[in-house]
């Protein structure tokens, strides 16, 4: 099974450094990390979204709780059943 998880960050730079440690520490769990942000004439949006692809579902909810606990952050899920 593969799992997607769409981090979409509403303030960036309040939020950036707590989930960066909350990602830090499940990073033997996280496969794949691709960050998105738009840049505007030079300036960084206050938003953006991150991909992450998970390799071990049992720890994904705690995963999921630590991450929603922050303020301005939005999760979404995609799970492909085949691999």
């Amino acid at each position: 099974m593969k799992t997607i998880i769409g981090i979409k960050l509403n303030n960036r730079t309040a939020a950036s450094s707590e989930m960066q440690e909350i990602l830090t520490n499940y990073g033997c769990i996280i496969r794949t990390r691709i960050g998105l942000h738009d840049v505007d004439c030079g300036k960084c949006s206050s938003s953006g979204i991150i991909l992450l692809e998970v390799i071990n579902d049992e720890l994904l909810p705690k995963l999921q709780k630590e991450l929603c606990s922050i303020d301005g952050i939005e999760l979404q899920q995609m799970v492909f059943d085949r691999d």
